[in-house]
């Protein structure tokens, strides 16, 4: 049984759909109850408090864990979720990380995540870990602006990073999960190109087959938006990735190739799957 955290976001949900079709037995963990596939089970637990996790790790071989904000918290102790899980009976680990752990290693959240990674090395566990760059997905936090005025508003419209589409992490976690081959590895995940918001806007105004235009924020106006979701220094420290990525940022991985033996998805596949999203 391999138990999937996480599993009702934009890499939990459609990796358990894949294992799930690998006829794999998947138990998929969230906060809340959530549809799964047919013949998933769906364990409601909050890793903040890891021992609620105890029902969904009986039995289990393998472990996809994902870590939400709030676990990098100071007073966070996600190794603990390691520790259980060794105890458990699990057999591998894959972590989603973050590829600032490697450009960007000295903010809070990215030596909170060093830590893990750490943790995960030395548990004595089978392990993979991912890092992936920006997502395609975050895309959708501009859905209802376009919706209900035709339009795409963000910062540093013509500076790019090569996102990567969820879908590839998923298959790559699940190629992790599922393949001896993989265990050590680190795999640093992004998509085949670098695109700026500018063109993603071009993007779904192509999917959809509408216009939709492009307004650039200042940086004072994007941050006054994150603020209400994050705090001003993880508001701060992303505007700083965004608007200058370092060569690391901008360099685009063949990891994904090398694991599933495909280029990475472009954005615009992303969004022809999602454009539901924004009509």
């Amino acid at each position: 049984m391999i138990v999937v955290t996480g599993a009702t976001g934009n890499v939990g949900r459609p990796l358990t759909q894949a294992l799930a079709e690998a006829g794999e037995q998947v138990t998929a963990v969230s906060r809340h109850a959530a549809a799964v596939p047919d013949g998933v089970r769906h364990v409601p637990a909050d890793l903040a408090e890891p021992q609620g996790l105890t029902p969904a790790l009986d039995g289990a071989k393998a472990l996809f864990l994902l870590l939400s904000g709030d676990l990098h918290a100071p007073e966070a102790r996600p190794i603990d979720i390691i520790d259980l899980a060794a105890a458990s009976g699990v057999r591998r680990v894959v972590l989603l990380s973050s590829q600032g752990v490697a450009t960007r290693p000295l903010g809070p959240s990215r030596i909170a995540m060093r830590a893990v990674e750490d943790a995960l090395r030395e548990s004595g566990l089978d392990w993979a870990v991912l890092r992936p760059g920006g997502f395609a997905s975050n895309a959708l936090a501009w859905a209802e602006s376009v919706r209900t005025q035709g339009m795409v508003a963000a910062p540093f419209g013509d500076v790019g990073v090569p996102i990567v589409d969820p879908a590839d992490i998923a298959e790559v976690a699940a190629a992790c999960l599922l393949d001896d081959r993989h265990t050590g590895g680190v795999f640093e995940l992004t998509g085949p190109e670098v695109i700026t918001p500018r063109q993603q806007t071009e993007a779904v105004a192509a999917a959809l087959g509408s216009p939709v235009r492009f307004h650039e924020l200042t940086r004072e106006e994007a941050k006054a938006a994150m603020t209400q979701f994050v705090p001003p220094e993880l508001a701060d420290d992303t505007l700083d990735i965004i608007a200058a990525p370092n060569p690391a940022e901008l360099r685009i991985s063949s990891d994904v190739e090398g694991v599933l033996g495909r280029a990475p998805s472009p954005f615009s596949d992303w969004v022809a799957r999602s454009i539901a999203a924004f009509r």
